[in-house]
């Protein structure tokens, strides 16, 4: 039977389960990454579990999110991620070394391996044929542990990529066009999987953009062949050794089938609040710009701040415009600077930010009250920047750099530049210093601790039934920003749940917290895609530890679901989406003999005491998911 490329990797680490749509597989995992916002919870969680040293052939830590250290708080939160990488055998990329994406793919992504991540752009990694998923950091301890990361199997989306980029189009200008065909919902329950003879005009730089973007598609991963270009790019990186051709047999199916042109492409913009609202840039040229930012896990390569730099040179960045370009990694950094690139950055009057995450998550760089910002990043969720009423836009390096030069939103090829040519270097800069490798005797290092980190709270089995008042009513889309904001203000916390659930819903309604506390908890209702975005698990795992027993909506984002799960919150869905509009804020709902019912698989009914009204809610668990509910969470059901 012919196979395509993902089924290939899947079946070769298919441990349980069948390749049938829906059904759940279990697969073997060959490496995984954590950073610092979810590192430390990940790893207390994997501490607590009693196993001597990681089973995987590569785990890695980063430190990349928590970089702004105005207390002891980050820098506490470093050392005890260095200490328990040291003791349980995981590299550790060293605060400064780079964003986790970018490192990985330089440094330790395989063809035809898989990785999972305790971040939603993990997938960046199958821009060279690896099967790279996002998940919660549970999932990852487990994995850690030696044990199979298990999801549904997705349908396969086969993307045949046709004609050749045009200039001044790039990967980024790729990505857009899939969401604005698909939307932030239209890659739930998929693998995307790119393909034709469009394959070969797409650089290495180009794919991992589309991968890393994959995500904002709500897909479980995204996926391209290793060929030439890949091989051409691991041995440029000193890595040739892991390098082998991988493809989708001839004659190999797909669930699903799309066809790009790239020849058709042109530079796309995604408008505020969200990364599938998407126009040419053309289309609202002449728009006033305040702040450009060029960086992030999705742009922020030796190409893109190359292509930058060459567009900058003898030129000034506008009056209006604040501009800050960000190397993903010590490697792309000293590279800039050696071969004078950051020069012509400099030159220009645009700022140079150390490799990490920065304003991509909020932490600095905030823009200016109601300002447009443009950003070559792969999220513009309202509030994210850190200012509640910015306008973001995101775009390629290419448009942000035309931008930042003319002070308003503009498509390049209005700049009449002669066409910049950037060959992907034939050697890269090797300096694994940074990289500590774990000690052969591990056992004895001591854990450093900080004041800061908490212990794991515990959780007790699911009641027999629930009753609950509803805490909160949300619309569509829901992101996990949402629901437990990043930025300098509380990622700190990420290793302190009692500190950090004070932020629950600040974005939405500051009172939550208190009001979960006065009423013991209850009940959340939201709309479409509720848990969408980032894969942090604290946006289930602080609602819980606020006494959130179950979330009701219409339906859930693949990571969020698996979190809230593994955390013991029950998620249900609308049998019928028109009872959403009977329901609201303060009504007390009451699910009697629930956990009988999930146990056995049975329909479960929804009673609103407030309004004397019932109606269906429906659910799809697995014995496992069932197990793991039932005991109050997938921690407590590894301990038991």
């Amino acid at each position: 039977m012919a196979l395509n490329l993902t089924q290939k990797i899947i079946k070769k680490h298919l441990i349980s389960g069948e390749m049938i749509s829906g059904k759940e597989i279990a697969l073997k995992i060959d490496q995984t990454l954590t950073q610092d916002a979810t590192g430390t919870m990940a790893y207390l969680q994997f501490e607590a579990m009693g196993i001597p040293k990681v089973k995987t052939k590569v785990s890695v830590s980063y430190v990349d999110h928590n970089m702004l250290q105005t207390d002891f708080m980050n820098a506490d939160d470093h050392r005890y991620l260095q200490s328990v990488a040291a003791k349980y055998g995981i590299y550790f990329s060293r605060p400064g070394n780079g964003i986790c994406h970018q490192v990985h793919r330089e440094r330790f992504a395989v063809p035809g391996q898989t990785l999972i991540g305790s971040d939603s752009h993990t997938p960046t990694s199958g821009g060279l044929g690896m099967l790279a998923i996002g998940a919660g950091g549970l999932d990852v301890a487990i994995a850690m542990a030696g044990q199979p990361f298990y999801m549904s199997m997705p349908r396969i989306l086969g993307v045949k990529l046709t004609g050749r980029k045009q200039p001044w189009v790039s990967g980024k200008d790729v990505i857009l066009e899939m969401l604005r065909r698909l939307t932030v919902k239209g890659g739930i329950g998929k693998i995307i999987e790119y393909y034709g003879p469009g394959v070969k005009y797409l650089s290495v730089h180009d794919r991992f953009t589309i991968t890393n973007m994959g995500a904002e598609l709500g897909a479980t991963t995204s996926i391209f062949p290793s060929d030439e270009a890949v091989q051409k790019y691991l041995k440029a990186q000193g890595r040739a050794k892991v390098w082998r051709e991988l493809k989708a047999d001839d004659g190999a199916e797909y669930d699903d089938l799309m066809e790009l042109n790239l020849d058709e492409l042109e530079p796309l913009i995604a408008q505020p609040h969200s990364p599938d609202s998407i126009v040419r840039v053309r289309d609202i040229e002449g728009l006033p710009v305040a702040q450009v930012c060029i960086g992030s896990c999705t742009n922020s390569s030796f190409y893109d701040l190359a292509v930058a730099a060459a567009m900058l040179k003898g030129k000034t960045v506008a009056p209006n415009v604040s501009f800050t370009l960000t190397p993903g990694s010590k490697q792309v950094f000293e590279m800039i600077a050696r071969e004078k690139i950051l020069a012509d950055i400099i030159a220009s009057g645009a700022r140079i930010l150390e490799s990490a995450c920065g304003p991509c998550i909020g932490m600095g760089q905030a823009p200016p009250t109601g300002a447009v910002s443009i950003r070559s990043f792969n999220r513009n969720f309202e509030g994210r920047s850190g200012t509640a009423d910015a306008k973001v836009y995101l775009a390629s390096p290419e448009v942000c750099t035309a931008c930042a030069l003319t002070g308003v939103i503009t498509d390049p090829r209005s700049l009449k530049m002669k066409k910049i040519r950037i060959g992907d270097p034939q050697h890269y800069i090797i300096n694994d210093e940074m990289i500590i490798p774990p000690p052969k005797k591990g056992k004895e290092i001591e854990i450093v601790r900080g004041p800061n980190i908490k212990p794991l709270p515990k959780f007790d089995p699911m009641p027999s039934s629930i009753s609950g008042r509803v805490l909160l009513k949300v619309s569509d889309n829901i992101t996990t920003d949402h629901i437990m904001p990043a930025g300098a203000k509380v990622l700190p916390l990420r290793s302190n749940i009692p500190a950090i659930s004070e932020f629950t819903f600040s974005r939405i309604d500051p009172e939550f917290p208190k009001r979960a506390k006065e009423w013991s908890g209850g009940i959340v209702i939201g709309g479409e895609n509720y848990g969408q975005g980032s894969s942090r698990e604290h946006a289930a795992l602080a609602p819980r530890f606020l006494g959130i027993k179950a979330v009701l909506v219409k339906s859930f984002a693949r990571i969020h679901l698996a979190n809230l799960i593994n955390f013991g919150v029950i998620p249900l869905t609308f049998h019928d989406p028109d009872d959403y509009k009977n329901i609201d804020p303060g009504d007390e709902l009451e699910i009697s003999n629930v956990r009988n019912i999930i146990e056995k698989g049975e329909d479960l009914t929804v009673v609103n005491r407030t309004k004397n009204v019932k109606f269906r809610v429906v659910y799809n668990f697995t014995d496992r998911q069932k197990a793991i509910l039932i005991a109050g969470g997938a921690l407590n059901y590894a301990q038991s």
